[in-house]
């Protein structure tokens, strides 16, 4: 996975929280207010994965402040509060060179690039893609769904339209979950995490409605893997954007497709309760998510990726 040296970065897609985000105990724990898959009626948070202490495991989450979360007395979350933009990664991430040399300048990369497919996408469509923006935070954060720690993992959130990350999940996901880790494996959870904002823009949510029933077959888990195959859908057309050097190696995959077996319900559930059971699934097995990973990635077409009709 490597960046062409020449590429001009935009860090403007990324802003950088990690110096003023709220503390946890101190209103910073999931986020309030928040109903899980998200129809487009109310603000909300599609969350990859919880991986803090066993309390959430790869679930959609109710966020009703009653297990887990810390609601602060019933009281309505604050506004995110106005982040200047990018901090000094806009000094610091300025082309492809900077971001196979910063962990940080390779997150503006991935974005960038991720960001530069679905425009085109869009456009060859005839369609507006809408930019999201990520946002880096450490501990906790204040979004447009209410607070939310680490413990969330990282997700999109609807209400505000934009990616929030903890880049010491990359190190919970390996080191807890059996996760080979590596850029790409980032580059997975943050194309993901792009999926979930192109189903919003596209109405996928508003169709799939604020139904957050559990099951093998449930919206839910259709709606994630759909998110799977639209990350799988970049990667294969990521050259293309001007961001990298080469089409990625089959190390860089296998790093994909290691995050996407982690992450899957089965697995979860195995480390989590030392059994597996389908009906409380909300993601997909390990099987399912690197098949339409897979899916996206050989087709790199987005209309490839219906997991709504039949089998998955």
């Amino acid at each position: 996975m490597q960046f062409d040296d020449d590429a001009p970065l935009d860090p403007s897609q990324v802003e950088d929280a990690r110096a003023s985000g709220p503390q946890p105990g101190r209103g910073g724990g999931m986020p309030s207010g928040c109903m899980l898959p998200v129809g487009g009626r109310g603000a909300g948070c599609l969350v990859l994965v919880v991986a803090v202490a066993g309390l959430f495991l790869f679930r959609f989450l109710p966020f009703s402040g009653q297990e887990g979360g810390q609601q602060g007395g019933g009281q309505q979350p604050s506004p995110p509060p106005a982040l200047s933009p990018s901090g000094n990664l806009a000094e610091r991430c300025r082309t492809g060179a900077d971001a196979d040399q910063s962990e940080d300048c390779r997150i503006v990369g991935i974005v960038n690039s991720i960001q530069s497919y679905w425009r085109q996408a869009f456009q060859e469509r005839g369609r507006t893609y809408q930019p999201a923006k990520t946002v880096l935070f450490s501990r906790a954060v204040n979004t447009g769904c209410g607070v939310a720690s680490s413990a969330v993992g990282p997700f999109y959130c609807p209400g505000d339209r934009k990616v929030y990350l903890d880049l010491a999940f990359f190190n919970t996901l390996q080191r807890d979950f059996g996760a080979e880790g590596g850029p790409f494996a980032q580059a997975y959870v943050i194309a993901h995490e792009y999926g979930h904002h192109v189903q919003n823009l596209l109405g996928t949510m508003n169709r799939v409605g604020d139904n957050s029933r559990p099951g093998a077959t449930s919206p839910s888990v259709r709606l994630e893997l759909q998110a799977d195959c639209y990350a799988g859908v970049w990667a294969h057309n990521a050259v293309k954007t001007g961001f990298y050097q080469a089409p990625f190696s089959q190390t860089d995959i296998d790093q994909a497709l290691s995050a996407a077996a982690a992450v899957g319900d089965d697995s979860i559930q195995r480390r989590s309760q030392g059994r597996v059971t389908p009906d409380a699934f909300t993601h997909g097995t390990s099987q399912q998510r690197g098949k339409w990973f897979s899916i996206g990635y050989d087709g790199g077409d987005p209309k490839r990726c219906d997991t709504f009709t039949g089998g998955i």
